[in-house]
């Protein structure tokens, strides 16, 4: 508990500095970094002759999917040809299509899906040119969408794509994850352009020991929550993660700019509120409507934790009756050097954060500890990555204050802009997406052969994998249960299919909704508004959300590890 206490501590202490700094950066006000980076940026406008004028929100979902679709081109062309002699120093030959598909989508959306290994299906010349890369760019995309999103709620124009995706790259991604890399350089994580090493272990065996660019990837990799791992084993690995320091570091990047973004949107809020009433600017940590959505997030993120951290903490009662100890709990699958506090705790933010990255192995964590990261994903609010957890969130505010101004009388408005039909008929649509993806290509996997042939156990936990699987791609997440046979033209396809709907249908619904209530005209509050900066409205905010997730997915879940639970402890 205190090793899980002092990392959630650390988060709240650096989330608030890097939240004013990000709200700054969203706002365009002055920075201390603005002497070196304003060249670095205007440089960047110059040579590429970017016009930095505002967008509409249709202008910006069109230029951001169009920049998507280029760099999701080159990508593709490259993994095809990698076996081309440049930085390939191992001989890794060009991937497979379906496969190529699927890797080039998955980084593109910010999920980092992996159905390869990345020490044997890339060469030195993809992990640099197109993984590490595309963490980047996949990362703005999605801050750059969400600070669209809030200026838009926040009655600013929406901005300019090209600008949000330069200024959050030059500022805040390439310097502190050159800062993170050092860090875990010092940990020992290599970084290196040599080939594998091939030593002879102490059975006087040869045994090929992976090199590269490790700390360049696993720093983007936690900072931009996207997950891919240099290696297959992810960060359960010492390559990736050697240290009970580098752990902590990689946590601690996972949740940063997530977090961050909810207390950008409480300053941008703000602001709007002393536009509308006039004073001064006070210092505030999180501002009110920030403060809201954070509590809700942070409320089910730690009820998650507690959960997982309790059923890993019981053990497996079956090897108890074997006579196998359970007192340190079910260490199956997972690293000694982190135990199961840090192992639950790196789960939960993994799939909370939608990072994807592992320090254990999830296809052996108990039902209700693999349930927890399953129904993170479903739910996909509770901080989300970089921007897309906000932006889911304010989709369920929006759904919340609807609900209840038709429960209390009162007139449905979100920060001073009625809420109408239109909105909530989008507000409906995104909110549907994601259950929709989920199960229906959940349902195609389990009711035709060419699905049933990737799963590899029976049963409940056959059935836990499948879900776990599209819950992962829909929610551009990327971590899996690594039990499934996923390499095949049928789970690249739709798995495929899953990230790419999952991200982009929900960014332009979500754009759609930030310009009709641009338009709108300011409500004055009166005693029947609602108010949506108090604790209470967190905990409505809670409720509707596990209300809508228990709606959808509560028939699944009881399918899959709810059942697997009763038949292992009763």
């Amino acid at each position: 508990m205190l090793q899980i206490g002092l990392t959630l501590a650390l988060f709240v202490i650096l989330v608030i500095p890097m939240g004013k700094y990000t709200y700054h950066l969203a706002t365009n006000n002055k920075t201390f970094a603005d002497p070196v980076f304003n060249h670095v940026d205007n440089f960047i406008y110059k040579i590429f002759k970017i016009d930095t004028e505002d967008m509409g929100w249709k202008k910006y979902a069109l230029t951001l999917l169009m920049v998507n679709a280029v760099m999701v081109l080159v990508g593709y062309i490259i993994l095809r040809i990698q076996s081309i002699g440049l930085f390939n120093p191992n001989g890794i030959d060009g991937m497979e299509q379906t496969l190529s598909y699927n890797t080039i989508i998955s980084f593109m959306t910010n999920t980092n899906l992996q159905h390869y290994s990345g020490e044997s299906g890339l060469s030195y010349l993809s992990q640099m040119l197109v993984i590490i890369f595309m963490m980047f760019t996949s990362a703005a995309t999605g801050y750059s969408a969400c600070m669209a999103m809030v200026r838009g709620l926040c009655g600013r124009k929406l901005g300019n794509y090209y600008v949000d995706m330069v200024r959050c790259t030059t500022r805040i991604l390439i310097p502190v994850s050159f800062l993170v890399g050092l860090f875990l350089v010092s940990q020992g994580v290599p970084q290196t352009l040599s080939g594998n090493l091939t030593i002879t272990t102490l059975e006087g065996k040869l045994q090929d020991i992976a090199q590269g660019p490790i700390a360049a990837l696993e720093s983007i990799k936690h900072l931009g929550t996207n997950g891919g791992g240099f290696l297959g084993a992810n960060s359960s690995t010492p390559l990736e993660n050697p240290t009970i320091f580098s752990n902590i570091a990689e946590l601690l990047s996972m949740m940063i700019l997530p977090g961050s973004c909810v207390i950008a949107f409480g300053h941008m809020v703000y602001d709007r509120h002393l536009e509308r009433k006039g004073g001064e600017r006070k210092k505030i940590i999180f501002g009110h409507e920030g403060r809201t959505i954070f509590i809700a997030m942070g409320i089910i993120f730690l009820i998650g934790l507690s959960v997982c951290f309790w059923a890993e903490s019981q053990g497996n009662p079956i090897l108890e009756k074997l006579g196998i100890s359970q007192t340190m709990g079910s260490m199956e699958g997972k690293e000694v050097r982190f135990g199961i506090a840090q192992s639950s705790l790196f789960t939960t933010v993994t799939t909370s954060f939608t990072t994807g990255t592992v320090n254990n192995m999830h296809d052996t964590l108990t039902p209700l500890g693999g349930m927890i990261p399953l129904l993170h994903m479903m739910l996909n609010v509770v901080f989300g990555g970089i921007g897309v957890g906000l932006m889911n969130m304010l989709i369920y505010a929006i759904l919340a204050v609807f609900i209840c101004g038709l429960m209390i009388g009162r007139t449905p408005e979100y920060l001073g802009k009625k809420i109408e039909g239109k909105e909530m008929k989008l507000a409906a649509l995104c909110i549907i997406i994601h259950p929709l993806l989920i199960l229906g290509f959940s349902a195609l996997a389990v009711s035709c052969q060419q699905g049933m042939e990737g799963i590899t156990n029976p049963g409940f936990h056959g059935l836990t994998q499948v879900l776990y699987e599209y819950s992962s791609s829909a929610a551009n997440n990327g971590s899996g249960f690594e039990g499934l046979a996923d390499n095949s033209s049928f789970w690249n396809i739709t798995t495929g299919l899953a990230m790419f709907f999952g991200r982009y249908l929900s960014i332009i619904i979500q754009l759609a909704i930030a310009g009709s209530l641009l338009k709108k005209r300011y409500m004055n509050e009166t005693v029947g508004t609602l108010r949506t900066d108090t604790m209470s409205f967190s905990v409505i905010l809670v409720f509707v959300v596990l209300i809508i997730a228990a709606l959808t997915f509560l028939p699944a879940l009881a399918m899959g590890p709810i059942a697997e639970y009763l038949t292992l402890w009763f």
